[in-house]
């Protein structure tokens, strides 16, 4: 073997020699950085996991708490819906006990003398089931109404009376209390109550919780929610009662749009509920013959009363769709 082809034979082997090395060391190094990497990503796989237990746990303390606040909402609203409330919200100085004992009164006061002229009892329980049941609540739901868009008329004034009296210093208790003598019932009489009942030791988020259930309005808890997360948590109160006072007044705005909008379609409705009725009435005076087999026979009295049931149905449809919520 010459010199030329033994030099290449060595240089071919160490290249060889030399390459298996630098796989293999390649090879270990990676085994060593595949090795640090996997000890960084079960270090980071662990603080993953704190982090979502961490979350987790506060997103179970939040969620109980709205559940919470929830529960104590839906508790408000069975208490407001109650007899006993809706006659303290009406301000009727009268007991669940005599509303109800006044009911059965108009009831027998309305279906007796049809019984005793003859009527069917079916026809007599209507009746008085209407007079007795409907025409007592019916009234309630007026004056609750009444009272509350009277309520709502000033409380935007009342507001802008507490934010100038805190930006010129007065404490909130003076400025409730220049609320409570100074505006009109039944804002005034509702402000009394809590003023009294502060200056009785009672704290003023109870205060406006009872106020809350006297005047169910979503602007009470409006006022009720700023006092107390500017107790909690502080802050400028005169700022936070401005943006209140030009929130109301845009609801108040937004309500008397709506009323306008609605006027020509309540105008409607009111007319195709009176027409059935107002042409019956009609006919029966101009030819009461035509009509005795509507009111006299079983079929035409049968008639008459699904007829009277579709009436209500379809009066009852056309107020759903014509009184906004908001």
């Amino acid at each position: 073997m010459d010199q030329t082809t033994l030099i290449a034979v060595l240089g071919g082997v160490f290249i060889l020699v030399a390459a298996y090395i630098l796989m293999d060391g390649g090879g270990k190094r990676d085994e060593r950085v595949s090795a640090l990497s996997g000890k960084k990503d079960t270090k980071n796989g662990l603080l993953s996991r704190l982090k979502v237990e961490d979350s987790g746990s506060r997103r179970k303390q939040i969620e109980e708490s709205l559940s919470k606040i929830e529960e104590r909402q839906k508790r408000k609203k069975k208490k407001a819906k109650s007899l006993e409330m809706r006659l303290v919200q009406a301000d009727w100085k009268m007991k669940k006990e005599n509303f109800m004992i006044m009911s059965a009164i108009l009831a027998v006061i309305a279906g007796g003398p049809a019984f005793v002229l003859g009527a069917k009892p079916l026809v007599c329980a209507g009746l008085a089931f209407v007079v007795g049941f409907g025409l007592p609540r019916f009234i309630l739901n007026a004056a609750i109404n009444k009272r509350q868009k009277k309520f709502t008329a000033h409380f935007a004034d009342a507001m802008d009376i507490i934010v100038r009296g805190v930006r010129t210093g007065l404490p909130l208790g003076d400025c409730l209390k220049i609320i409570a003598h100074e505006s009109p019932d039944p804002l005034g009489a509702e402000f009394r109550r809590v003023v009294e009942g502060e200056s009785l030791g009672i704290p003023i988020e109870v205060c406006l919780e009872q106020m809350y259930e006297r005047m169910p309005i979503s602007e009470v808890n409006f006022f009720a929610t700023v006092l107390n997360i500017q107790k909690t948590t502080g802050g400028n109160l005169g700022e936070s009662l401005s943006n209140l006072s030009t929130v109301l007044r845009g609801r108040k705005i937004l309500r008397e749009k709506i009323k306008a909008l609605s006027s020509e379609a309540k105008a409607s409705a009111m007319i195709i509920a009176a027409l059935p009725i107002v042409v019956m009435v009609l006919v029966t005076i101009m030819s009461p013959d035509y009509m005795k087999e509507l009111y006299f026979t079983p079929t035409g009295q049968r008639n008459l009363m699904i007829g009277a049931v579709m009436m209500f149905m379809g009066t009852y449809m056309m107020r759903k769709m014509i009184n906004f919520k908001f």
